[in-house]
């Protein structure tokens, strides 16, 4: 399947990053060679116990460390508790063999960064590092280790905890980083394909409407005037041909729809479908947010009046003064409830965007009224 083929990279990277810091976490098994020399020359008593005890510690140091960055799915209350076991065999074995040979206290340097890998708050890390910083200056001074000794143990701990706090750190936020720009990426691709269904429907609902009137009128005209018929028939080539080009420029994302452009397609579409047009407009020049948001508007509202008013009558007002620009588009059809479909919302949205609205009412004896509202901007240029 698809997903599987996009999943399964992913996850092979994680999991070779997870060995891979597990592996470099691995390297500081170097600082256990004090302890580990202790035991294998019989320094410590019992020495199964202490070899034991420090193997172990070491294997429930990488589990605890492989958890975070391989992305292993574990319980919060397992991590946590494994993470307390952790401290108390570290503590455990520093207290019980930090009287004799060195090295003894840099367990709890290990105790250190694995709180710092495994706990999400910087505020709990913070606090797990410093108590396991106090931890060494306390079993220390217990067993009388020379000052100097316990002091550079406990300032090894927080600096190697307060470096992994901040690696850790890091490491996560980058990490919802890429999730949020993935998220983005997801929306950014709904939202084109919203925006290009609501221009393909206003584009080709309006065109296709058209061809059915022109098609009804070369079927009337065809037994009585052929000549008219073919020419009508030319007229549909043309908007087919009109059609396809605006296909193509919504496709590459270069159209303008100019409201004078769509208001010439109007008188026409509405004359070919024997409605009477009446325009009425400002001679002050619409701004560009409305010229080009009136043109959607107008192509939809023709198209609803071919298709469903059955309306002997149609007429468009436009108004444009320093506060705002109006558009009217009204009718004289069968009127009666507006059920909003895809293309009055999509309209709704695209005047929204623009700081306007949509109104869609039943006129007084009939008929439906559209009206488009856009404010006049303080900063945007007009053209007419």
């Amino acid at each position: 399947m698809p997903g599987a083929t996009i999943a399964a990279p992913a996850t092979g990277r994680r999991h070779r990053r997870g060995f891979l810091l597990v592996a470099s976490h691995t390297l500081w098994f170097w600082l256990l060679l004090p302890p580990s020399t202790a035991i294998a020359h019989g320094q410590v008593r019992p020495t199964a116990v202490a070899a034991a005890g420090l193997v172990t510690f070491a294997l429930l140091y990488l589990a605890l460390v492989a958890v975070p960055v391989a992305d292993l799915v574990v319980p919060p209350v397992l991590s946590h508790l494994g993470l307390l076991v952790f401290a108390a065999l570290g503590v455990g074995l520093a207290g019980a063999y930090a009287g004799g040979p060195e090295g003894w206290l840099i367990l709890l340097t290990y105790v250190a960064t694995a709180g710092a890998v495994g706990l999400v708050r910087p505020v709990q890390g913070f606090a797990w590092v410093g108590g396991s910083a106090a931890a060494v200056l306390m079993i220390g001074a217990a067993h009388r280790v020379p000052v100097g000794d316990t002091a550079a143990s406990a300032l090894i701990t927080v600096l190697a905890g307060a470096m992994t706090l901040a690696f850790t750190r890091t490491a996560r936020l980058v990490a919802e980083l890429r999730r949020t720009q993935q998220e983005l990426a997801r929306t950014a691709v709904e939202q084109e394909r919203l925006r290009f269904a609501r221009d393909l429907h206003d584009l080709l609902g309006h065109t296709l409407s058209l061809v059915v009137v022109k098609a009804e009128v070369v079927r009337r005209l065809a037994p009585t005037d052929p000549g008219r018929a073919a020419a009508e028939a030319r007229d549909i080539e043309r908007i087919g041909r009109t059609a396809l080009a605006e296909v193509r420029e919504a496709v590459t994302g270069y159209r303008d729809r100019s409201f004078g452009r769509e208001l010439d397609g109007a008188r026409t579409a509405l004359a070919d479908g024997g409605i009477t047009v009446t325009v009425r407009q400002p001679g002050r020049p619409l701004p560009v947010e409305a010229d080009d948001a009136f043109g959607w508007v107008l192509r939809e509202g023709v198209t609803n009046v071919l298709r469903h008013s059955r309306a002997s009558r149609c007429e468009i007002e436009v108004r444009a003064d320093v506060e705002e620009s109006v558009l009217t588009i009204g009718d004289d059809g069968v009127g009666g409830r507006v059920e909003p479909g895809n293309g009055l919302r999509g309209l709704a949205e695209r005047l929204a965007r623009a700081g306007g609205e949509l109104h869609v009412t039943s006129a007084r004896g009939g008929g439906v009224r559209l009206t488009a509202r856009i404010p006049t901007g303080t900063g945007g240029s007009a053209r007419g």
